[in-house]
């Protein structure tokens, strides 16, 4: 691009690379994400090359940067195959020199299949890998709409040890019903487990889920506010008597190395770019903070791609006010908090 947006060169931030891949084996009712069942023939491998096209286009606007991290989201990057994330990961490094170590995550889901390519994945670069386990309750997996089991979710976790430097779990807890005593029961045994990272989420009710339809018939019951509070509080004393320092409201890390160095970005105010369908980014350019997002359907961010050869299709500027208050927003998630002087208009 040549227009009023482009880059100029000044003292920036590293960058954080975001990959949303968009594919999942099934869409689980919690799920607000922008997903889409998995697709046989060629889409996928034609959506591969595109993120590598747009990566190439948008650093084209930005000018020298210096790679912090690589993130694949979704969806559920697992399904991609290592060679896929090879080359986006090899294109990303070739665009932008990295640190002298860049962290490099991928989200999986730990059924069987997916953990057979975790080797795969540790040889085409990642070093880190953010499991969706969820539960460790059967009954529970299945009323999330998960695809695995708790004995799968053991394995895998397992074999991620096992080919990662770094390892994180996602958990999911506040579901109906549950108490106090299920739910540190269960939370012990995922501590145990050994992964350095954990990412507790109580479960949320979003628009246009089918649990949001489910609450909306009277089907299901939220937990009330008070339970709530007595399970994040459970978490909390849990994580902690584990070795778990509490660095962000959902993250929990077994010291400063094992903390999201990606998601860090998000939360201090940092650049990120975003490819693939529907991703996000913030860029520093020559005219201030700028707010990116890609086309959402990935027809329609393959066929973007081709013709113009980015993915972008929305790009905003945002007042001083906005970034400022962004960056608050983002920033008292964490324990650093947030400097006065970055919240100067």
């Amino acid at each position: 691009m040549t227009d009023s947006l482009a880059a100029k060169p000044f003292a920036i931030p590293p960058l954080a690379v975001y990959v949303h891949w968009p594919y999942c084996a099934r869409i689980c009712p919690y799920c607000d994400f922008n997903v889409v069942r998995a697709r046989r023939g060629g889409e996928p491998a034609l959506l591969a090359r595109a993120i590598v096209r747009d990566l190439a286009g948008q650093a084209a606007d930005l000018g020298p940067r210096r790679l912090s991290s690589i993130f694949f989201g979704g969806g559920t990057p697992s399904l991609m195959t290592p060679e896929q994330v090879g080359e986006i990961v090899a294109a990303a490094r070739a665009l932008w020199p990295g640190e002298a170590e860049v962290e490099i995550t991928l989200e999986a889901n730990p059924t069987d299949a997916e953990a057979g390519r975790f080797a795969g994945f540790a040889d085409a670069g990642v070093n880190r890998l953010s499991l969706g386990v969820q539960s460790l309750d059967d009954a529970a997996l299945a009323f999330l709409g998960r695809n695995h089991d708790a004995a799968q979710a053991r394995r895998a976790v397992a074999a991620a040890l096992a080919a990662f430097d770094q390892v994180s779990i996602d958990l999911i807890y506040a579901r109906p019903g549950q108490s106090v005593a299920d739910w540190a029961r269960e939370l012990g045994r995922a501590i145990a487990l050994g992964p350095s990272h954990v990412s507790p989420y109580q479960l949320t009710i979003e628009p246009g889920t089918a649990f949001a339809r489910a609450v909306s018939r009277g089907a299901m019951t939220p937990v009330d506010e008070d339970t709530g509070y007595a399970l994040y509080e459970t978490t909390q004393d849990l994580l902690s008597d584990a070795g778990f320092e509490a660095y962000e409201v959902s993250n929990h890390a077994r010291g400063r190395n094992a903390r999201s160095r990606h998601n860090l970005a998000y939360w201090r105010g940092w650049d990120y770019l975003g490819v693939g369908p529907g991703a996000h980014g913030r860029l520093t350019l020559g005219v201030g903070r700028v707010a990116t997002a890609t086309a959402r359907k990935v027809a329609d961010y393959i066929a973007r791609v081709e013709a113009t050869g980015l993915g972008v299709v929305d790009r905003n500027r945002l007042s001083p006010r906005e970034a400022a208050t962004e960056r608050l927003l983002m920033g008292l998630r964490t324990d650093e908090g947030v400097a006065w002087g970055e919240l100067a208009v």
